[in-house]
C-alpha cells in the first residue's frame, strides 16, 4: 500500500509540471519572485535569465528543497537555452523607477529591452504564455503583441499584462479600512497599470463601513499611486520590488492552476479584448489550458467610477500612440 501511494504521488506530480522562465531574474523583482515560484510544485523547471549574475541566483535557489529544477543563463548569447521548451515566460526585466519618475518615464529604456526579449521568445518558445511585468505595462504589452505579429506567432489568448499589484494593493488598503481579512478581500481593478488608468471598482463591494467622499477619493488615489508611496519611502533606493514580486508570483501561480485544469480561475489582467474601444484593457478574465478562456465585462459603474473611466481614455490613447511610434523606429 505504501509503495502504491508513493507511486501515485510521483505520477501526479510528474504530470503537473510546467517549465517557467523568468527574464530579469537577477533584478529587484526577479529574485524574490523566483524564490516564490521555486516553492510552486506545479513548476518542474525554473529557467532564470538576466544579462549578469544569473548563475549565482540559480545556484542559491537550487539549494531550496522543492521540486523545480533551476538553471541560470546570463547574457543574450544564452537566451535560446533559457527559453527553449518553456511553457510560461515571465518578464520583469527593466530599470526600476526612481523618485519623481512615473512608469511612463521608463518607456524609452524598458520598451527596447522588452522588445528584444519578446523577439527571442517569438523565436524560441512561440507557444508559451507571456506574462509582462516590465513597466510601463500599458505600452510594453502592445509592443510584445506587435513583435509576435511580426514573426507570425501572435495569439492574444497567451499574452498577459500583469496588473495584479493593483489588485493586491486594493485588497490590502480596502481590508485595512474595513477591518477585513486582506486574504479574502477581492477588489476588481480595471483599466491599465499607471496612475489614473488604474480604476478600482469599489462600488461593487458590500461595505461594513461607508466611506465619506474624502475617504473614498483618498483611497482611490492611494491605490492608483501606491507605487509612488513605496518609491518615496525607499528614498531613491528602489521601487515596489517585493510587493510586485508577490503579485507576479500570484498571477503566475493562478495561471499554472488553470493550465493544470483547475476551473473558474479568474484574475484581472491587461489583455487584448473588445470590452472597450481600446485594443488593450485590464478586466477580469477566466484562465484556462489555452490562456484566456473568457473575457468578462466589468459591470455597472457608479458616477465617480464612470467619471474616472471617461477621464482615463485620452491618456491611454496617448500611451498606446507612444508604443506604436517606437515600433516604427524598431521595425523600419
Amino acid at each position: 500500500m505504501l509503495a502504491r501511494s508513493m507511486t501515485l504521488r510521483f505520477f501526479s506530480a510528474a504530470a503537473a509540471g510546467k517549465k517557467v522562465a523568468v527574464l530579469g531574474a537577477a533584478g529587484g523583482i526577479g529574485q524574490p519572485m523566483s524564490l516564490l515560484l521555486k516553492d510552486n510544485d506545479k513548476i518542474s523547471h525554473l529557467s532564470l535569465f538576466d544579462v549578469v549574475n544569473t548563475p549565482g541566483v540559480a545556484a542559491d535557489l537550487s539549494h531550496c528543497n522543492t521540486r523545480a529544477k533551476v538553471t541560470g543563463h546570463a547574457g543574450m548569447d544564452n537566451i535560446e537555452a533559457a527559453l527553449t521548451g518553456m511553457d510560461v515566460v515571465v518578464i520583469p526585466a527593466g530599470v526600476p523607477r526612481k523618485p519623481g519618475m512615473t512608469r511612463d518615464d521608463l518607456f524609452n529604456t524598458n520598451a527596447s529591452i522588452v522588445q528584444s526579449l519578446a523577439t527571442a521568445a517569438a523565436k524560441y518558445c512561440p507557444n508559451a504564455m507571456l506574462l509582462i511585468i516590465a513597466n510601463p505595462v500599458n505600452s510594453t504589452v502592445p509592443i510584445v503583441a506587435e513583435t509576435f505579429k511580426k514573426f507570425g506567432v501572435y495569439d492574444p489568448k497567451r499574452l498577459f499584462g500583469v496588473t495584479t499589484l493593483d489588485v493586491v494593493r486594493a485588497n490590502t488598503f480596502v481590508a485595512e479600512s474595513q477591518g477585513w481579512n486582506p486574504r479574502t478581500t477581492n477588489v476588481t481593478v480595471i483599466g491599465g497599470h499607471a496612475g489614473t488608468t488604474i480604476l478600482p471598482l469599489l462600488s461593487h463591494l458590500k461595505l461594513d463601513k461607508k466611506w465619506s467622499d474624502d475617504e473614498l477619493h483618498a483611497l482611490i488615489k492611494r491605490i492608483q499611486f501606491g507605487g509612488d508611496e513605496v518609491v518615496k519611502a525607499k528614498d531613491g533606493a528602489g521601487s515596489a520590488t517585493l510587493s510586485m514580486a508577490y503579485a507576479g508570483a500570484r498571477f503566475t501561480s493562478r495561471l499554472l492552476d488553470a493550465l493544470a485544469g483547475e476551473k473558474n480561475v479568474v484574475e484581472c489582467s491587461y489583455t487584448q479584448n473588445n470590452v472597450t474601444s481600446l485594443d488593450f484593457f485590464s478586466t477580469p478574465v477566466t484562465l484556462g489550458p489555452n490562456g484566456v478562456e473568457e473575457v468578462h465585462s466589468f459591470g455597472k459603474l457608479n458616477a465617480v467610477e464612470q467619471a474616472n473611466f471617461d477621464a482615463m481614455l485620452p491618456g491611454r490613447w496617448n500611451i498606446l500612440q507612444l508604443s506604436f511610434k517606437l515600433l516604427i523606429i524598431l521595425f523600419i
